[in-house]
């Protein structure tokens, strides 16, 4: 199984993450999406699983920061473009276990996921 581990590297919660499944010894490849952005169809299929309300991170201070006409009238397209102009609004981590995706970190769902 290929597993792809998103998110940035100066996040207290991704660390969190990456011990987790270092500790557990689980393989993973890390994308990095401030430095890498982030993809489209990535993006798209996150929200098609978990809605784009829960992948967007509203309590982050990017999105914070916007104005209130940006944060005005959100939908899944308006959503997918802040996160696609700013990847800093995805909610991290995103975890990429190839037939699905897990959406922040909570150690007993990696380790129900990766039995």
């Amino acid at each position: 199984m290929s597993i792809t581990l998103y998110g940035i590297k100066a996040c207290d919660t991704m660390k969190k993450a990456r011990t987790w499944l270092e500790e557990q010894g689980v393989s993973y490849s890390f994308h990095d999406y401030k430095a890498s952005a982030i993809d489209r169809v990535s993006l798209e299929k996150w929200c098609a699983e978990h809605g784009w309300e829960t992948v967007l991170n509203r309590a982050g201070t990017t999105f914070r920061k916007l104005g209130d006409a940006q944060k005005a009238d959100l939908d899944k397209d308006k959503a997918i473009a802040l996160m696609l102009a700013q990847p800093l609004m995805i909610k991290r981590p995103v975890l990429d276990l190839g037939g699905r995706t897990l959406v922040g970190f909570k150690p007993d769902a990696y380790a129900l996921a990766l039995k």
